[in-house]
């Protein structure tokens, strides 16, 4: 059974920094997507950074680009998500999530995703 677990959510001040942490356990079997995804009260949930493990492509939603970087740990099977120069817009309930499919263009569609984590709050003061 894959269970994934988010951690390294918190309150910072706009301009900040935090890194999220998805640790993986269990066995997803063959190659896969993970990414992170967050839903703000009142919105949709909505990808921000997405990996496929093999080959090794990252993307980014345009509102984190240059700003959040999503990398892995094979060793310790966690996945992390690094937010620099955060914004009060940026705050939300942050998921990681996990799909063994092959890659594809859905990488941001959270419907298409079969495991997920609990969830962990970040929110940025100005």
């Amino acid at each position: 059974q894959v269970q994934l677990v988010e951690s390294g959510g918190g309150s910072v001040q706009a301009g900040g920094s935090l890194r999220l942490s998805c640790t993986v356990s269990g066995y997803i079997y063959g190659t896969y997507w993970m990414a992170w995804f967050r839903q703000a009260p009142g919105k949709e949930r909505e990808g921000v950074a997405a990996m496929y493990t093999s080959p090794s492509w990252t993307y980014y939603a345009d509102s984190v680009k240059d700003r959040f970087t999503i990398s892995r740990d094979n060793d310790k099977n966690t996945l992390y998500l690094q937010m620099d120069s955060l914004k009060p817009e940026d705050t939300a309930m942050y998921y990681c999530a996990a799909e063994a499919r092959p890659g594809g263009s859905w990488y941001f569609d959270a419907v298409q995703y079969k495991y997920w984590g609990q969830g962990t709050q970040v929110t940025v003061s100005s």
